[in-house]
């Protein structure tokens, strides 16, 4: 790559070579990843002894009829080594390499394949989404647009961290029960919320999933949820509806959107296998990234 040395306003007129990395809860179609050299690490979804490669080696039904029948269901990063290889295969043909992962406070995959970069002898520019699924999605989708303008990695990535600060992320879990076993939701809050018949309203904040309110029912649930959507609606263009295996509820509340607030771009999203597992089929969640591009 031809680069001039004696114009610093010229560099940013060549559009470096950008690798990303990533895993499979940014949800995106593998045939635009390849297109955009976009390389998409599966995390692992596990039934007792049975191990699938998420999103690769077990379908949307065949993971729901194991999740309703298994007594033990789990998730786990991906394997140290496979980003090894990834990283010594690509390491040579770009001049950067982002790589953006589900938030840390959820995982441990970000700080794997940083590592895994160490050992490939890999320089990368590191990013937590602090969450996940749509958000993920479209921190990289937007990424890609300012390296077409000509932004580096370093700018990407301070772009990026914008749009987190000004995401908002709710989800009303179907299964307590999961998020307990996984450390997601207290004992207490576990007990309290089976006595009570309460349904929670929990939120992404600084990568964490907090209890954003406790409500009797599930409708006035609903309702909150949507009450956050509305105050933000003046800074907000498009919200994505995801679901877990709900599709008549996201329907439902695409229909409540439009009536509320019939500007607003709505997008219909199925959880990817992770989610469904600690959160439970049947859960639902609403994300918005305030300011974000028409």
């Amino acid at each position: 790559m031809i680069t001039s040395t004696n114009n610093p306003a010229r560099e940013k007129d060549v559009m470096k070579k950008i690798a990303w990395v990533t895993d499979s809860t940014s949800t995106l179609d593998s045939a635009f990843a390849e297109q955009n050299h976009i390389y998409i690490v599966p995390l692992r979804i596990v039934f007792g002894e049975e191990c699938y490669r998420e999103t690769e080696e077990i379908s949307s039904d065949t993971f729901y009829e194991k999740l309703a029948t298994s007594s033990r269901a789990s998730s786990s990063q991906p394997p140290i080594g496979e980003f090894i290889e990834l990283y010594e295969s690509i390491k040579d043909q770009y001049d950067e390499i982002i790589t953006i992962h589900c938030s840390t406070a959820l995982s441990g995959t970000l700080h794997t394949s940083m590592q895994a970069a160490e050992m490939a002898g890999v320089t990368v520019t590191a990013i937590d989404s602090r969450a996940g699924a749509y958000p993920l999605r479209e921190m990289i989708m937007q990424g890609l647009e300012w390296q077409k303008q000509g932004c580096s990695a370093t700018e990407i990535k301070h772009h990026i961290e914008q749009m987190i600060d000004n995401m908002s992320f709710y989800l009303i879990p179907a299964s307590l029960q999961n998020l307990h076993r996984s450390g997601r939701v207290t004992g207490t809050q576990l007990i309290i919320s089976q006595l009570l018949k309460i349904h929670l309203l929990l939120r992404f904040e600084e990568g964490k999933v907090v209890v954003n309110e406790k409500i009797r029912t599930f409708k006035r649930t609903k309702e909150r949820m949507l009450e956050m959507l509305k105050k933000d609606m003046e800074k907000v263009k498009h919200v994505c509806i995801m679901h877990a295996n709900n599709q008549e509820e996201a329907h439902t509340i695409k229909r409540q959107i439009t009536e509320l607030l019939p500007r607003l771009k709505t997008e219909i999203m199925p959880f990817i296998p992770v989610v469904s597992i600690h959160a439970g089929a049947g859960t639902i969640g609403l994300c918005w990234i305030r300011g974000e591009q028409a």
